[in-house]
């Protein structure tokens, strides 16, 4: 039988691919699909992962379904961009509005692990007045959560994941020290000297990645091809660590499995889902259904499930369920140095500054924006020589012998939630017979002033230490949140602060869908310990009789 795990799933038979070991297995609990398991989780990504381990820890029965393939990263990734497109969502999807977006490598996966697997790993504190922008800072929507509360939780994912970082972070309350920063390359440095040189602060980005060995995994050789997929199990995805201790706790993992729909009763509460593997449907069900499918899936499963009692899709009674959908701005200034700077050597963002997202005086926008050096692999690169400047052939080879030499500044900038922002669903249907997703984005004026200012600053900054042939990439956006936001109120908010649904007592969505704003830091850290706060919660509610469990 092919082991080809992009068509033939591998997590069955009360077995499961030990991501530790070519080729190797670890036992893995079954349940059948007429089983009532406690928990169904849909997405096994920052997210999905996060609470199976946690609520399976807790005791819990838990199956998670993801749609992707279950890799090895020791013996399926290669060193090669092209052939590790595999790790992307990349079915067919409908993008529309002033400013379509790009979709796939930088902001979906399809794999268990979800995009964790091929992130680049920088893992990042919200600033503390973001869980109350609208009180605090006068935009967006405040969160229902208290961020000293968040910052315990960012701890212990920080600990689990053992992120490395400085000794010392310069903005925000303090935190523990991180093991052991991981050293600069070039493109760092050269960040580095730009914020000296302007009088700002920078450091070493805390990033999901060893820098000494952890177990049966080995630290960072900094061989540059991380957004592709660690093949040496350096990068701390959820594949390699939430994932193989939810099956030490007895959580099952099913790969190659598309839900297409979530079943509810005849009370209207969820049943169930049903899912798609090996050629047929199936009926998993259960007595509490988790979405963690992320900020397109997340609402298109939601509205793909409308019935009679909901016709507008669960837990959809206010009409926000794929509204508000927020990408933070990827908007980057490239030059030429005269030594060489080869910055593909080592994770792409070893150096960060965080001013502007702490700085409030001299900004004429709303939020913030971090800023990382920049380490573009070679085809990559080749791509955005072609996209941004019309070269081929002869031009783009010669422009490409200047690779080497090519350095570069890339802001995370935080988008505004707008309700015209959107994900609904078109006519159109994919391979199982859903609807697929129709996804709208238009920056507003906010987001435009805030991409302009920073250009700015990092073409100073560039310039600064005598860069040559400054250029600016205008248009690239990553990392999508919202479409299913939480709150405190149950007509403005689809989920309350422990990600369960206003309408539907046992849905719970708990991924990044569920952000009221995104900040200017990247969201897998602040996922992954909403994740864990909700893992809390569901325990301390089960334990006073508040959630269906029989």
């Amino acid at each position: 039988m092919s082991d080809d795990p992009r068509h033939t799933p591998r997590a069955r038979h009360g077995r499961a691919p030990d991501v530790f070991r070519p080729g190797g297995w670890v036992s893995m609990k079954g349940y059948a699909d007429h089983e009532t398991v406690d928990f169904v989780i849909v997405g096994t990504g920052a997210g999905g992962a996060t609470l199976a381990c946690k609520l399976a820890e807790y005791g819990f029965s838990v199956v998670a379904l993801d749609a992707g393939p279950y890799f090895r990263p020791l013996e399926d990734f290669a060193s090669d961009e092209s052939e590790q497109t595999k790790l992307y969502w990349t079915d067919d999807r409908i993008v529309d509005g002033d400013n379509p977006l790009q979709l796939g490598s930088n902001n979906s996966g399809k794999a268990v692990g979800g995009s964790t697997v091929h992130f680049a790993m920088v893992s990042l504190r919200f600033r503390p007045e973001w869980f109350k922008a609208r009180t605090k800072l006068g935009y967006g929507a405040d969160w229902p959560i208290d961020w000293r509360e968040m910052w315990a939780y960012y701890t212990e994912v920080e600990q689990a994941l053992k992120i490395s970082g400085p000794v010392s972070y310069p903005w925000g309350p303090p935190r523990p020290r991180y093991p052991y920063p991981h050293p600069l390359n070039a493109a760092a440095r050269a960040l580095a000297r730009g914020c000296e040189a302007l009088g700002i602060a920078w450091t070493e980005t805390p990033l999901a990645t060893l820098s000494a060995p952890r177990g049966l995994a080995h630290p960072c050789v900094y061989r540059g091809l991380c957004v592709t997929g660690c093949s040496t199990n350096a990068k701390q995805s959820a594949l390699v660590t939430w994932i193989p201790r939810a099956l030490s706790a007895g959580a099952e993992i099913r790969d190659l499995a598309m839900v297409g729909r979530i079943e509810t009763d005849a009370n209207g509460l969820a049943a169930g889902v049903h899912y798609h593997r090996q050629n047929k449907w199936h009926f998993q069900k259960a007595r509490n259904v988790v979405v963690a499918g992320y900020a397109i899936e997340t609402p298109r499963l939601l509205l793909n499930s409308a019935n009679n009692k909901f016709p507008d899709g669960l837990a959809n009674s206010t009409g926000l369920v794929g509204k508000n959908l927020m990408a933070q701005a990827n908007q980057a200034v490239w030059g030429e140095m005269d030594e060489e700077v080869r910055s593909y050597k080592g994770p792409p963002s070893l150096a960060i500054t965080e001013h502007w997202n702490y700085e409030d005086e001299g900004k004429d926008f709303f939020g913030g924006y971090a800023y990382m050096s920049q380490g573009p692999l070679p085809q990559l690169w080749a791509n955005t020589q072609a996209t941004a400047h019309g070269l081929w052939g002869a031009r783009l080879v010669e422009e490409m012998k200047r690779y080497n030499h090519v350095v570069g500044l890339k802001i995370v900038g935080e988008m505004l939630p707008q309700e015209n922002n959107r994900v609904t669903l078109a006519d159109e249907l994919d391979q199982y017979g859903l609807r697929i997703p129709r996804v709208t984005y238009s920056w507003c004026d906010n987001d435009k002033r805030l991409i302009n200012h920073s250009i700015a600053f990092m073409s100073r900054a560039l310039g600064a230490i005598g860069t040559r042939n400054i250029w600016v990439q205008e248009d690239d956006t990553c990392h999508l949140n919202g479409t299913a936001r939480m709150g405190d109120r149950p007509d403005s908010s689809v989920v309350n602060a422990d990600c369960r649904s206003w309408d539907i007592p046992n849905l719970w969505i708990c991924d990044g869908s569920v952000f009221p704003t995104v900040g200017g830091a990247n969201p897998s850290l602040t996922i992954q310990a909403i994740a864990c706060r909700t893992a809390d919660r569901i325990r301390t509610l089960s334990r006073l009789g508040e959630i269906r469990l029989n």
